[in-house]
């Protein structure tokens, strides 16, 4: 399972990683089937969309990259991602903060539990806990030597309907265990760098969302923004934006659902 027949409409393939190809439209889980219900967000690595049933129960399909870049292979790329970020997801199975993983979906795909809910919004009032809460599960996360590093995005963090966070997308996340090529002692060098961006992004949604709950000193000092993420901010922004463009020039009706 993976890429399926093209719809009508085209752009551009190397932009989308489904090209073409359209969603199945049912798969098939040891529960029984989930039809597809809607696509939540379509990008250049991987594409996100809703499955359910008629017994309310919905999960999340996750396909990496089936299409060439211009005339490289590009399927090599998806396939190494969807191994890697559902290793990451059943890693963190037993997380109750993270959704339960479900097991592969052919060559480039993943499924995991939807978590009910809607994605963190600036300046959005959460419960007194939650932010107490997304801490705990970030120090479980660095407690086994995995950084999430996409904590600057808060769709990533998702509030409940029972108001607490769940962090989905692991995409990117960097597992200190087993990912790169490098010396332990450079690896561990590195995955501390990455864990310190995550307590920064932490703190930074912190005092947007709750600044009542940061003490008294940590509310007139600055945020002092460490070099690595300044330097990362310089050279991904401006090509996020030049592919934003791109994106909405060739298809500006398209909705991404954050979540």
């Amino acid at each position: 399972m993976g890429c399926m027949s093209p719809p009508a409409r085209r752009v551009p393939r190397f932009l989308k990683a489904r090209g073409h190809y359209s969603w199945p439209l049912s798969i098939e889980l040891p529960e029984g089937e989930y039809q597809f219900e809607r696509e939540f967000k379509h990008d250049f690595f991987a594409a996100t969309a809703l499955y359910g049933r008629m017994d309310g129960r919905q999960v999340v399909v996750k396909f990496g990259r089936c299409t060439p870049i211009l005339f490289f292979p590009g399927r090599w790329i998806g396939r190494w991602l969807a191994e890697r970020e559902s290793r990451l997801y059943a890693q963190l199975s037993d997380l109750p903060q993270v959704p339960d993983y479900r097991g592969r979906l052919g060559e480039f795909g993943f499924i995991h539990v939807f978590v009910p809910g809607a994605p963190l919004k600036k300046g959005q009032r959460v419960s007194d806990q939650f932010f107490a809460e997304l801490q705990q599960l970030i120090a479980a996360l660095h407690g086994r030597d995995i950084a999430y590093v996409d904590l600057e995005k808060p769709e990533n963090i998702i509030v409940g309907e029972d108001g607490r966070p769940y962090l989905i997308d692991f995409q990117i996340s960097w597992d200190g265990h087993r990912d790169g090529l490098l010396p332990v002692s450079w690896r561990r060098w590195l995955t501390d760098r990455l864990q310190e961006m995550d307590r920064y992004h932490l703190l930074k949604h912190l005092r947007r969302n709750r600044p009542d709950l940061l003490p008294g000193y940590l509310k007139s000092l600055p945020l002092e923004l460490p070099p690595h993420i300044r330097w990362h901010r310089r050279i991904t922004r401006p090509l996020q934006s030049i592919r934003r463009g791109i994106l909405h020039y060739l298809d500006p009706q398209h909705h991404h659902d954050p979540k």
